[in-house]
């Protein structure tokens, strides 16, 4: 495990040696790794930490190592989405996201393991396998973003990029025990993002702290006329980072402490709001009544988009190609060959979701319960600052345990779902524990009101020690 985990410890080791030393150290650590949490690492990054080291570290992130998720385009770096039918695939550009980290100096250390396109809570159907665990071998880091939480959580990264379609940062940062942040929907561009859901999904970054995800923030946020949801909209999010909640005013939904959720997952959570009352903060019940619509709202919407999206996957233009006597037969073989069991699963979903007849009845109507769910945030948040809730209603599962029981795995996204639906920003923080393994607390506030949520964050990890606590395993 590399020494320093954050971007101030890291800034002075480099300033103490070199970025190169620093960049170094830490693929020493990812070639010692055993969770499986990088797919690539990239050659040159020794190569670009030399040339910041010889420009005399210009830029807020110089020298910094940062790992990508694998559905985020990297040009001349191969970005798979973790699925057979993009193997081989080398973009021939940098998303909007890459752009501006390279811009700051970071160092690109390589491609993290995820759930093939971004469909998955655990992070198993990867074609490069499963990511473990740091704090458990033998369970899930969470997905889909499983291994930019993982290998930040080992130490094998100090800060990383994930996406965000259902929960996808927030699930992993909660089961490794990291801070992960969704952005509004349009604060971070998708240009570059290999869309599975367009109108849900986000860039989001994930650190060992929430200083860190404020100064990616500064970063990468901003306006790209190349998205069409990109937002024009100014902000400073290390503005933020002030240990202050007094007078703050937390709602609480009922709804999200339903049946099913762990016991000690919800005490974690009450003991941390317990916590804000004690800094000043004051909470009061909120209800949020189409919360229980909203899973099945999401996964209608995300696999109807999804549908579409992965249409364009064929053999033709990317990745593998199947042989054929003709079009017809070449894209059917490469397809059947090239995508997993779930996103098979999601596009006939998604397909039959959409066809002449269904349309309004599950298409449209899903459409309909977004709508309802994004009036209960307002209606919440209009008389509270942010909203608190566990992030899972239960601790890491075992690998295996649920893989065969895909609607199990869907059921885990309950309090993640409602968020993109709505385009609400919302953090996890680590809160506490359940047995030995990290529990998250999600706080969720208004749109573009990251600062709010930042701040509590921040304040939150002031006053605890839950964030510093890091894996036996790589202790």
């Amino acid at each position: 495990m590399a020494a320093w985990t954050n971007i101030s410890d890291i800034k002075q080791k480099i300033a103490d040696s070199s970025a190169e030393e620093v960049t170094a150290a830490y693929i020493e650590t990812i070639g010692k790794s055993k969770i499986n949490g990088f797919t690539t690492v990239w050659e040159e990054a020794i190569n670009v930490a030399r040339e910041i080291d010889s420009n005399g570290h210009e830029g807020p992130l110089a020298g910094i190592p940062i790992a990508i998720k694998e559905n985020i385009s990297t040009k001349g770096l191969s970005t798979t989405c973790s699925s057979k039918i993009l193997q081989g695939y080398v973009p021939p550009y940098d998303a909007h996201v890459i752009e501006r980290l390279k811009e700051a100096g970071a160092v690109i250390l390589g491609k993290t393991n995820m759930d093939e396109f971004a469909m998955g809570t655990s992070t198993e159907s990867s074609c490069y396998g499963p990511t473990f665990n740091p704090w458990d071998l033998e369970r899930v880091p969470g997905g889909s973003s499983g291994g930019s939480a993982a290998v930040v959580a080992a130490g094998e990264a100090p800060i990383s990029l994930g996406s965000d379609t259902g929960g996808s940062v927030r699930c992993p940062a909660a089961f490794c025990g990291v801070v992960g942040l969704k952005p509004t929907y349009g604060c971070i561009s998708r240009y570059g993002l290999i869309s599975y859901a367009n109108s849900l999904e986000q860039i989001g970054p994930l650190a060992t702290n929430v200083a860190d995800i404020a100064t990616i923030m500064d970063v990468v946020a901003g306006y790209d006329s190349r998205d069409s949801t990109s937002i024009n909209r100014e902000n400073t999010y290390s503005d933020a980072l002030k240990d202050d909640v007094k007078g703050m005013k937390i709602g609480v939904p009922d709804e999200y402490f339903g049946e099913g959720i762990d016991k000690d997952v919800e005490k974690s959570v009450w003991d941390a709001i317990g916590k804000f009352e004690d800094m000043g903060a004051t909470y009061e019940k909120v209800s949020m009544p189409h919360t229980k619509y909203a899973l099945a709202s999401y996964y209608i919407i995300a696999m109807s988009e999804a549908s579409s999206n992965l249409a364009r996957f064929d053999g033709t233009r990317y990745g593998l190609r199947a042989d054929g006597e003709n079009w017809h037969v070449m894209a059917s073989k490469t397809r059947a060959e090239g995508f997993g069991t779930e996103v098979k699963r999601r596009i006939l979903l998604g397909t039959y979701a959409l066809s002449a007849g269904y349309h309004d009845k599950y298409y449209l109507k899903a459409l309909k319960v977004r709508t309802l769910v994004k009036q209960d945030f307002d209606k919440a948040l209009a008389n509270v600052d942010v909203l608190m809730a566990p992030t899972m209603p239960a601790p890491a599962f075992k690998i295996g345990e649920k893989i065969e029981d895909p609607l199990s795995l869907y059921l885990s996204d309950v309090n993640t779902v409602p968020m993109n639906l709505a385009g609400v920003p919302s953090i996890s923080v680590p809160c506490g524990f359940a047995g030995d393994m990290p529990v998250g607390l999600q706080i969720i506030g208004k749109q573009f009101d990251e600062n709010t949520i930042i701040k509590a964050a921040y304040s939150f990890e002031q006053n605890t020690d839950h964030h510093s606590r890091r894996p036996p395993e790589v202790a």
